[in-house]
């Protein structure tokens, strides 16, 4: 099994590289494990408390389970991947039978701050993009799809995203192989990596 983790900051376009990757790989090969799904479980505070949570921060990251999960899919057993509901800033009951494929993709902005995940991935992958772009797409994100207010988010980026992203995000991109300028699609770096998988797969 081939591991490959891709991180970035907020909104720097993690989901079209991975995409981009997966389209280039056999049907049925690759499978997803999303950071988001090792948020801690809240359930204890309330949605208040819950919203005032910094998630930016990789204490907020359950890394033992997700280690576990990733142990667990080496040794060719699946798992029951938490779901996570941005409404309720909570895991929910629900899980998700992730079986194990030959190569498995983990993303998240903070998966490159843990140094027992880190060394888990085969290949490490950090997508980058304008601070700007960024803030923007977080802002239309927030707002259609997580029920955010402009203001909330503003006052987020702000206060939480903008510093923990300088602090624990950014400099992990030392660790990557692999950085791909996410202005466009970019079909050399895709290409590079599709090489670089079918080269360990072989």
């Amino acid at each position: 099994m081939l591991i490959i983790g891709i991180a970035g900051g907020t909104g720097c376009g993690k989901t079209t590289v991975v995409n981009q990757i997966i389209n280039e790989l056999p049907k049925n090969e690759v499978g997803l494990i999303s950071q988001d799904s090792y948020y801690n479980d809240l359930s204890e505070l309330s949605l208040i408390e819950r919203k005032q949570t910094n998630f930016d921060h990789p204490s907020a990251i359950d890394f033992n389970l997700l280690g576990k999960h990733l142990e667990q899919l080496k040794k060719g057993k699946s798992i029951e991947q938490p779901v996570y509901s941005f409404l309720e800033c909570n895991r929910t009951k629900d899980t998700v039978l992730t079986h194990p494929r030959k190569v498995m993709i983990v993303e998240g902005i903070l998966i490159l701050t843990n140094p027992k995940i880190r060394e888990m991935f085969d290949i490490k992958i950090y997508v980058h993009a304008d601070s700007d772009e960024r803030l923007i797409r977080r802002l239309k994100r927030d707002i259609s799809e997580r029920g955010w207010s402009l203001e909330d988010t503003l006052s987020c980026y702000q206060d939480t995203l903008k510093p923990m992203h300088n602090q624990f995000i950014e400099p992990t991109k030392e660790y990557a192989d692999i950085i791909i300028p996410n202005n466009k699609y970019n079909t050399v770096a895709i290409d590079i990596v599709r090489t670089i998988i079918n080269e360990k797969l072989s």
